[in-house]
């Protein structure tokens, strides 16, 4: 069986590692896995780092699509997913989460009638307003395999009209819906004793294991906004003034270049002048789960980091308004306090002084990978 993989996020490059991994394993004389890289978000120290530390194969195709407006980008990727599929002929075109990549995956193959598997299906915000939920539902949509990686979002498909009755042959008429568990959740047990044995970033930056808060603010709806990034760094302030804690954010290159533009000229002065916050780039996928799992509380705006915060039996703070994980606010883990000061300190002091947070296993027994690679081998007709 051929797949051809669609990555172009950072997030993407992780998550299909996952699998790559499980092809090479287990299914290495039965899948061929070609690799897309759209260059949606291609930096050095935002790309080629993962494929290099954590044994992705090299991308048989770069597109290079490189920043542009939502419609031209995708409008690019449509064009040259199309082309490779035409001559690739892949079983499978297996794209990821949500992102414009996505998209345009699920366009193109749609399209000229390849069959989709969407990884991390049924994820909902109920925010139509973000680019990312109009994009996963649309890829949902139009996908012969779902596979979900929560409970929830499996209910979500079937509140939209999957029917989880339907046999194989799966087809995007009669599409196959599965509760499968979390390629990141694999990902994240298999590379966790790499990362602390390996990695140095918590000598790099003097921190100590247990005594800081990891940080990180991406969405364009916080740093674009300036009373929304203000409050968030007003908040990060106070925090580490009043408590004595240190905190490290690695910061999104978008983010590095509109903290100076957005904030209040004091505020950037005071969070620049605070030796215990520590603004530092982009840092490695197994460095990120070294500060996972030895911080002390994690605040963010990243779906991703607030399921890998929960991974490592971290307190997190949601700086958003909702959020696709409501498995991990439900059970107490995870407080949403969106960009407002006095939930964000609320939320602060109600984690600090819990005495017990429970971490129940919502994320499925690390194999998700290989499920996967499992029901398209069955659909494929093996």
């Amino acid at each position: 069986m051929k797949i051809v993989t669609v990555i172009g996020a950072r997030p993407q490059i992780i998550k299909a590692a996952a699998l790559s991994r499980a092809i090479k394993n287990s299914f290495a004389n039965k899948i061929e896995e070609i690799i897309v890289h759209t260059g949606q978000h291609y930096d050095e120290n935002m790309s080629q780092v993962f494929f290099d530390e954590l044994g992705i194969p090299k991308p048989d195709y770069n597109l290079s699509v490189g920043s542009a407006s939502h419609g031209v980008q995708t409008a690019r990727m449509i064009e040259g997913i199309e082309e490779i599929l035409l001559k690739e002929k892949p079983d499978y075109l297996i794209l990821y989460g949500d992102t414009n990549s996505t998209l345009a995956g699920a366009v193109a193959a749609s399209k000229i009638h390849v069959p989709i598997a969407h990884i991390e299906a049924g994820l909902r915000s109920f925010n139509k307003s973000m680019p990312e939920e109009i994009n996963r539902i649309m890829c949902d949509h139009a996908s012969a395999l779902l596979f979900s990686p929560t409970k929830t979002g499996y209910s979500n498909l079937i509140s939209e009209g999957f029917n989880p009755d339907n046999r194989k042959p799966f087809t995007n008429d009669n599409p196959g819906i599965f509760h499968c568990g979390d390629v990141m959740f694999d990902n994240s047990l298999y590379f966790r004793e790499m990362a602390l044995n390996k990695g140095n970033v918590l000598d790099n930056n003097e921190l100590e294991a247990g005594k800081f808060i990891l940080g990180t603010v991406h969405r364009d709806n916080n740093t674009d906004q300036p009373q929304r990034l203000n409050a968030i760094f007003r908040s990060i302030l106070k925090i580490s003034e009043e408590n004595d804690i240190e905190f490290v954010l690695p910061l999104h290159p978008r983010t590095s270049k509109l903290l100076s533009k957005n904030l209040d000229q004091e505020l950037y002065k005071a969070i620049g002048d605070n030796d215990k916050i520590k603004l530092i780039p982009p840092v490695s996928f197994l460095d990120m789960i070294a500060l996972e799992s030895n911080c002390q509380m994690v605040i963010t705006d990243s779906g991703g980091v607030q399921k890998e915060s929960f991974f490592f039996n971290k307190p997190c703070i949601i700086l958003r308004s909702e959020t696709e994980w409501k498995e991990i606010v439900e059970v107490g883990a995870a407080i949403i306090a969106d960009a407002d000061k006095e939930k964000i300190l609320s939320a602060y002091s109600h984690f600090l002084h819990s005495r017990k947070l429970e971490f129940p296993s919502i994320f499925g027994d690390g194999k998700a990978a290989e499920f996967i690679c499992g029901v398209m081998l069955e659909n494929a007709g093996e």
